[in-house]
């Protein structure tokens, strides 16, 4: 497996070790000492999802508050997707920024996302199937959503496609009007 941090490096690339013939493709999607050794990290993810979404769908950009906030590994097994990680954490020199990061089933790349970050996720190809594994249990309480297209995030989407928005996801906060603002930089 190799790891690699992004340009806000707590969020990880994780690229698994394929073995590919003939035949098809093998790889360990997730080996929890594997993980740890390579990352760093001691985290325990309590919780796995599965989305479904088509073309144009995007979810998101979400994050719970502590004391339920969620790190995410997440994945692409069908489809594209363009992935996005917002970093929300106000003492963090790169709070405001973001990082995105093309997922898919071909390329089988993995995000590491930790606490503190704003994720979501729009489906590039006519459909996608995503996983992931988060290390808190859904807590709708502390659940929130920043607005896609927020001004000050200012996030370079893809133009060539019609955004599909759930109704909770039109009713995102913009991140200045969020409890994360100011970032303290």
């Amino acid at each position: 497996m190799k790891v690699t941090p992004l340009s806000i490096p707590d969020v990880l690339l994780i690229e698994p070790d394929v073995f590919e013939d003939a035949r098809g493709f093998f790889f360990e999607s997730f080996r929890g000492d594997v993980f740890k050794k390579e990352t760093s990290l001691n985290v325990s993810f309590v919780q796995d999802n599965h989305s479904k979404s088509s073309q144009g769908v995007l979810r998101g950009l979400h994050y719970q508050i502590p004391p339920h906030a969620q790190g995410k590994l997440v994945r692409v097994i069908q489809g594209e997707v363009l992935d996005i990680a917002v970093d929300i954490r106000k003492s963090s020199p790169t709070c405001g920024q973001y990082v995105t990061e093309i997922l898919s089933n071909d390329n089988k790349k993995q995000l590491y996302i930790p606490e503190g970050f704003a994720h979501g996720f729009l489906t590039l190809s006519k459909t996608s199937e995503y996983l992931y594994k988060t290390t808190d249990f859904y807590h709708p309480e502390s659940e929130r959503c920043i607005l896609w297209n927020d001004g000050t995030l200012n996030i370079n989407w893809p133009r060539d496609l019609n955004i599909l928005l759930s109704s909770k996801d039109l009713l995102g906060q913009t991140f200045k009007s969020s409890e994360l603002f100011p970032c303290k930089q």
